[in-house]
């Protein structure tokens, strides 16, 4: 392993083994190696279709974003994938673009190395953050919670419930119940509506926050499977709005592609807290599978 790329992964072992218990906590620590740049080791237990999953990768940079800037719950997050991310070592650059009173803006890049030692970019994201806790309680929304059954009634690993194709060590860390009427494609009926719902925690039992939203938008199977597409979605952009701090328990995710032209797709998602309220949202464009 190249100098630089063995640095970083020891310094990310050492941040790991004192974050806490949570796996989703160790997997998304970052070390300050000097202002503004931060060593990461991207754990291969969050791929999919043997690519990392862009949400693990958006909590990652959250957590760097969240130490550099003066505040540290992110409001929104926006991100482009430029490459794909590979298990192993990577580093995260960080900018403060403005820091005011109540919000503050940065942009963060996260890197892995080349066998010669250079930096490839994989993702790049420009956020806002602020403070969830000092928030108007102020609400009024059409928007409600989604229509599926309660989870003793959605398809999980030990209810029989399909493992995503070719995918690997991330279904092993989420805990996510499926809507029944979304998962027409694990027995070759797909609906062709384009939608996604289901029950969402992570398996070791670590409460929902701010941070872990940004896993969870992305995070339960793709739409394209009920489109009658199977293979890997890769994300281009995803935006995310955090909304408030969610309360502890399960959260219900909804998913839906209304339009796949030209060979992208947009995924609009809502995430809701076990107190009914709409905690993030988000929608990214992902490449559609090929079918051929």
């Amino acid at each position: 392993m190249h100098a630089m790329a063995q640095a970083a992964t020891e310094a990310a072992q050492t941040a790991r083994a004192t974050i806490g218990d949570s796996e989703f906590d160790r997997d998304t620590a970052v070390t300050l190696r000097e202002e503004g740049v931060y060593d990461a080791e991207l754990s291969a237990g969050w791929t999919i279709i043997h690519a990392v999953n862009g949400g693990y990768l958006l909590a990652l940079l959250g957590r760097a974003l969240g130490e550099a800037l003066p505040h540290a719950d992110p409001f929104s997050v926006s991100a482009h994938y430029l490459t794909a991310s590979v298990p192993g070592p990577a580093v995260v650059r960080t900018q403060t673009v403005r820091a005011g009173r109540t919000l503050s803006t940065g942009q963060a890049s996260l890197f892995q190395y080349a066998e010669d030692g250079s930096e490839i970019e994989r993702i790049r994201v420009l956020a806002t953050y602020g403070d969830l806790d000092a928030l108007p309680d102020d609400v009024r929304t059409t928007a409600l919670p989604p229509a599926m059954p309660d989870r003793d009634h959605c398809l999980g690993p030990s209810d029989g419930a399909p493992r995503i194709p070719g995918s690997s060590a991330i279904t092993d860390r989420l805990d996510i119940k499926l809507d029944p009427a979304t998962v027409g494609w694990a027995v070759g009926a797909p609906s062709g509506k384009g939608e996604m719902r289901g029950w969402f925690g992570l398996a070791d039992g670590r409460d929902p926050d701010p941070l872990s939203l940004l896993l969870t938008v992305d995070a339960l199977p793709p739409t394209s499977f009920e489109l009658g597409l199977a293979g890997w979605t890769p994300t281009v952009e995803l935006t995310a709005h955090i909304r408030c701090r969610p309360a502890p328990g399960p959260l219900r995710v909804s998913i839906t592609t209304r339009n796949l032209a030209g060979g992208f797709l947009e995924e609009d998602a809502e995430v809701w807290d076990s107190a009914d309220r709409l905690v993030a949202q988000s929608r990214q464009l992902a490449k559609a599978p090929r079918t051929a």
